[in-house]
């Protein structure tokens, strides 16, 4: 009996290492890779062993004969994904250190950060060298998106924060939390201290929403939500007032979207014991929202979410999913799409509320044209199938999206909102190379790919820094020869 990978799978291919007869796919070599909700286990190679699930951070890896009921839909999925492809056993060619890591020395790397980018990337460092890491955040508690942005009822994909934490307390890495990369420190102060300095601070803020009565307020990002119910030290308990709202659309639908759906018609209950903040599971408590809408621009075929996050919402007890308009092209999605799980879903108009318990409603080619209301949201004008629909709504979530923003004292690119660079290298804008700085993750590449993207982003950063390390080795070296006279 195989296994199968199901929806916590965080896709940062731990478990292709260890696979004895290479039966998990795609692998970093293959074009799939980084385009799949998961990977997948071909259930007609898979010998049984159970290696993959011992290795794997997010214990996403089930023995298909322990399936739970609202998780045997994995077994096909892993199944379907090889389908109409051939079993391929041949392994990819291994990949070994440079043949100049020995020159390097023991040099000191700041990596800027504690998300699962940055996390990736000290790993990366240590293993490959002798290096010291010196981590900064200008929060107190690491994790980064890892601990303030999966959503608290994600318990498995939470894990990979355990995943990290012996970093965190490693011999040859020091911790500087509470530091302010741009505020208290500058980056020119970091080229100076450190031989190479590796920057992983995400993407901060929303793309542009521009609607008439953005500004009104119950009209907010769904960053905000997630801070709020992650208990962010930079997101007030009492940020979200819950008082009075019956329906909240949220416009957008990628898994933040979905996540935030999910926790504001969650059981409060079923909250319980998860890493929820308080305050907001108080709050959930006490008030309740019935309907959640979720407006998608474009069709069900060009859907941003993940299929693995909307099979989670479709075999909750308690809670509708429903879709705006008709379901034919859901029902004609293959099994691989993300909208698939929707098939067969009720068909609901937007502008009426359901007469008991709660729903979700998915609305595709759907767009809000304004909000209105006179000093808070009151309803949203929708834009659907040609149509104009008001929808009453009290609160509307923004997550469309996220870009970075300019660090002081480093190269910027504000056509992606990244950190502007040439394969993690950090250039000027005539293209030049900023000696000993590089970037990973979504300052990097631009806010696309969930957790386990990182890895194989911040493996190619690395490399880079290695490959150049030599050159300004001398610099650890005058260190080392000072610090060593200094000790005399």
């Amino acid at each position: 009996m195989a296994f199968a990978i199901t929806q916590n799978c965080c896709n940062d291919a731990s478990c292709l290492s260890v696979c004895p007869v290479n039966c998990i796919h795609p692998t970093p070599d293959e074009p799939d890779f980084g385009k799949t909700d998961l990977l997948f286990i071909d259930p007609r190679s898979c010998i049984d062993c159970g290696a993959c699930a011992d290795a794997c951070p997010v214990d996403a890896i089930t023995r298909v004969s322990r399936l739970a009921p609202d998780q045997v839909i994995y077994a096909e999925l892993n199944a379907d994904y090889y389908r109409d492809r051939a079993a391929d056993h041949l392994w990819y060619a291994p990949k070994f250190p440079p043949p100049n890591v020995h020159d390097i020395g023991r040099i000191s790397v700041a990596v800027v950060g504690t998300g699962p980018a940055a996390c990736y990337a000290a790993q990366a460092i240590l293993r490959t060298s002798d290096a010291r890491v010196t981590f900064y955040d200008r929060l107190r508690t690491p994790g980064g998106l890892a601990r303030f942005g999966v959503a608290p009822d994600h318990q498995g994909t939470r894990r990979i924060g355990e995943h990290f934490r012996s970093l965190f307390v490693h011999p040859r890495v020091t911790m500087k939390l509470g530091v302010h990369v741009g505020a208290d420190v500058e980056p020119a102060s970091l080229a100076d201290k450190f031989d190479a300095v590796v920057y992983a601070v995400g993407a901060d803020v929303d793309r542009t929403f521009d609607v008439p009565g953005a500004e009104l307020t119950g009209s907010m990002s769904a960053r905000t939500l997630v801070g709020w119910y992650t208990g962010h030290p930079d997101v007030a308990a009492d940020v979200i007032d819950l008082t009075g709202i019956d329906r909240v659309v949220i416009v957008g639908n990628g898994n933040v979207a979905l996540d935030a759906a999910r926790i504001l018609t969650s059981d409060p209950d079923s909250l319980v014991g998860t890493d929820i903040a308080p305050h907001a599971l108080r709050a959930l408590r006490s008030h309740r929202v019935r309907e959640v809408i979720v407006l998608a621009r474009r069709g069900p075929e060009f859907a941003a979410f993940t299929r693995s996050e909307c099979q989670a919402l479709v075999v909750r007890p308690g809670v509708e999913v429903a879709v705006a308009g008709s379901v034919d092209a859901i029902n004609g999605l293959p099994l691989s799409a993300p909208a698939s799980a929707l098939a067969g879903a009720p068909v609901v108009s937007l502008d009426s509320l359901p007469t008991d318990g709660r729903r979700i409603v998915f609305a595709f080619g759907a767009s809000p044209v304004a909000l209105t209301g006179s000093d808070r949201v009151e309803s949203v004008d929708i834009s659907i199938g040609g149509d104009v629909v008001s929808v009453p709504a009290q609160l509307t979530l923004r997550a469309i999206g996220y870009r970075g923003s300019e660090l002081p004292g480093l190269p910027f690119d504000p056509e992606t909102g990244t950190i502007r660079n040439v394969d993690g290298r950090v250039v000027d804008a005539s293209g030049t190379p900023v000696p000993g700085t590089y970037v990973v993750g979504w300052a990097k590449r631009g806010a696309t790919g969930g957790i386990g993207d990182n890895k194989l982003d911040a493996e190619q950063t690395v490399d880079a820094l290695i490959a150049d390390a030599p050159a300004r080795a001398s610099k650890a070296s005058l260190r080392a020869r000072l610090a060593e006279r200094i000790g005399r």
